[in-house]
């Protein structure tokens, strides 16, 4: 791959108490308790890091196992829900456009060229890291998608169970590959949904959601259990037991305030993705 361009290269001001340096009668006699602006190039140390990391790239992409046709299959996770959002094909070129942009490339087989995802629809997905598998014949782009990224509109392209397809039952775009935090949120949702016209005894998942004070008083509840956990010395199992607790009722809660979990899960990457002081000093300017 061709190295990148050469980065513009920014003049620096750099104050001097003398110009013993230059040729007699370029400086006019300048005063030594004078100071003067000398302009110098300050782009040649970016220039030459940039150049290591071009090569560091050209020896990651002759690392991988392409095959054939110079191709390698591509994943696209969620970084927050740890979702699969899609796959595709990549060859040498597709990979290091990803790495440079941090926009999920991929190689077309049918139109032979590159493609972006987004690049017609604006649901981009915005590349955090890359992984490889042990074998370096498989590649995982792990990123944060603007939108949808399945063409029909769904969230995913992997929304037809096996299992359903074996039962004769209907493929729903809505019938997501979830994990079990995120089914739990999509059952949640569905409770909330069905009490409107609710007739008999609601089911307690039903009751929290349309009883704020009882689901509050619950998160305490389970919150306090869970610290007891720790102070009187309980074992493992019942930590996570009461843990799990916590969730689900804290997962209620977010439901009657229309956040999701992957928004929480956001928040704590960012967190965690940079110190404490960083952190703070964040949290500082957006409160003020």
């Amino acid at each position: 791959m061709a190295v990148s361009s050469l980065p513009c290269i920014q003049p620096v001001r750099v104050p001097f108490k003398t110009c013993s340096f230059f040729p007699a009668g370029v400086c006019g006699g300048f005063s030594k308790k004078k100071k003067i602006n000398a302009i110098v190039f300050s782009s040649l140390k970016k220039f030459e890091k940039d150049i290591n990391f071009q090569s560091k790239v050209d020896t990651l992409l002759d690392s991988i196992k392409w095959d054939d046709k110079g191709l390698a299959v591509a994943i696209a996770q969620n970084v927050d829900t740890g979702a699969i959002l899609m796959q595709g094909f990549v060859n040498r070129d597709a990979l290091a456009t990803t790495i440079s942009s941090r926009k999920a490339t991929f190689f077309s087989r049918s139109r032979a060229t590159l493609w972006t995802k987004g690049e017609t629809s604006n649901n981009f997905i915005n590349i955090h890291d890359v992984f490889v598998d042990c074998d370096r014949d498989s590649i995982i782009y792990l990123g944060k998608p603007d939108g949808p990224t399945c063409h029909t509109g769904s969230e995913t392209c992997y929304f037809t169970s096996i299992s359903d397809l074996l039962k004769g039952q209907e493929v729903e775009e809505t019938n997501l590959a979830l994990t079990t935090l995120y089914s739990l949120e999509s059952t949640i949702s569905k409770r909330e949904l069905e009490l409107a016209g609710e007739q008999g005894k609601p089911s307690w998942t039903k009751r929290l959601l349309s009883d704020e004070k009882l689901l509050c008083s619950k998160i305490r509840e389970e919150a306090d259990e869970l610290c007891r956990t720790l102070e009187e010395k309980e074992d493992s199992s019942r930590t996570a037991s009461e843990m799990a607790d916590v969730i689900y009722h804290a997962m209620v809660l977010l439901r009657r305030k229309d956040v999701k979990i992957e928004n929480v899960l956001d928040v704590l990457r960012r967190r965690f993705s940079r110190s404490g002081i960083e952190e703070k000093q964040s949290r500082v300017s957006t409160e003020s």
